[in-house]
């Protein structure tokens, strides 16, 4: 089953004029940003999913995740947004714990950055990779030896990312970075 993840400045601007369903957590804790947009068995006391988002994977439904991403805020519309993927980020900036512990999904990884030394997206998403403990092992090794494994799937149960999650989210930083250097350009002009 794929899976979809879908990024607002305010998810909640969407939810609002939606029907849909939240996810479950073990039948009874609501899931941070999963949600159905279709019919799915419903706990008519919590108004939640009445079946855990795996079973309900496993019996055919299909959960969409619906992610709040602050940064889009910033981003003053879509011209705005295409410059601002397409601008060649300052790559040293993040091996400065100041600079990368702004950044969603590399907050408090200094030290992977520092020792990777991304300069492209293709890196910075192998490296949001190696974060996760799946991939973990790959840290300080040379770039070939991570590329060529670093997007098979593991053996074990091990959370990883998936080459489509981690690249998406990898522009996505490019895009975070490129802002805050704009407003600190900005402010400076």
């Amino acid at each position: 089953m794929p899976d979809i993840d879908i990024d607002f400045a305010d998810r909640s601007k969407v939810l609002d004029i939606i029907k849909h369903v939240p996810a479950t957590i073990d039948k009874s804790k609501k899931h941070n940003t999963g949600v159905y947009c279709h019919e799915i068995p419903l706990n008519p006391l919590t108004h939640m999913a009445s079946i855990d988002y795996k079973e309900a994977e496993r019996r055919g439904y299909f959960k969409i995740d619906f992610l709040n991403v602050n940064m889009y805020q910033g981003i003053g519309n879509e011209e705005h947004l295409i410059d601002l993927m397409n601008r060649e980020p300052l790559w040293d900036l993040l091996e400065q714990d100041d600079f990368s512990n702004l950044l969603f999904h590399v907050n408090g990884h200094g030290s992977i950055l520092r020792t990777m030394k991304p300069t492209s997206i293709s890196q910075l998403a192998a490296v949001l990779a190696m974060i996760r403990p799946a991939k973990r092992h790959l840290v300080g090794k040379d770039w070939d030896t991570v590329m060529k494994e670093v997007w098979t799937k593991p053996d074990s149960d091990e959370y990883f990312f998936k080459k489509s999650h981690a690249t998406a989210y990898a522009m996505a930083i490019v895009v975070q970075m490129n802002l805050i250097c704009e407003g600190i350009s900005y402010e400076f002009s």
